[in-house]
């Protein structure tokens, strides 16, 4: 987002229009990037792209019920998916729904290997849920939780490239505090 900001606020001004169009020196530069890509650094930012909307659906996940979110599957596959269904049948059965938000914090590629057999990165990053309030479905009232619970911990993820695009396989909380 802020790189579209970025460039928001930097295509808004006349003088940006008139580098583009006029000298033949951006040209080269704004080429020269794309094919020196280094591969791995791609996977990583598709990855940490993927990890982040799969933070976003399974926000709708919880909030809603069954059927109403298909768009997980779009982001995450094997244990991480089947973990998220469970658990957000799991709370819908204790009549509790989440609201708000969860941040992903430094999300960190650890290890990356894009030319494998099952392209990977893992990821490392702080998953911030002080902002995702557990609720009693039918009254919307806040649910009591134990006070000392972890709202800010690490969590080690693999993301894996599938024929249909990267995939949250795996998301382990490590029970540490960020």
């Amino acid at each position: 987002m802020s790189a579209a900001v970025a460039c928001s606020s930097s295509g808004d001004g006349g003088s940006d229009d008139g580098e583009t169009t006029s000298p033949s020196a951006s040209t080269p530069a704004a080429s020269t990037p794309a094919p020196s890509a280094d591969p791995t650094e791609v996977a990583k930012s598709e990855a940490i792209a993927t990890y982040q909307s799969y933070w976003r659906e399974m926000e709708k996940l919880y909030a809603v019920r069954p059927g109403e979110t298909a768009n997980l599957q779009r982001y995450a596959a094997s244990t991480a998916l089947k973990n998220a269904e469970s658990d957000s049948k799991r709370a819908r059965d204790r009549n509790h729904i989440y609201q708000g938000n969860v941040t992903v914090r430094n999300p960190t590629a650890t290890k990356a290997d894009p030319n494998g057999k099952v392209p990977y990165v893992m990821l490392s990053s702080c998953l911030d849920i002080s902002r995702w309030e557990v609720l009693d479905a039918k009254s919307k009232k806040p649910v009591t939780l134990p006070p000392n619970r972890l709202t800010k911990y690490v969590i080690l993820s693999t993301v894996e490239r599938w024929p249909e695009g990267w995939r949250v396989t795996r998301d382990e909380p490590q029970n540490k505090s960020c």
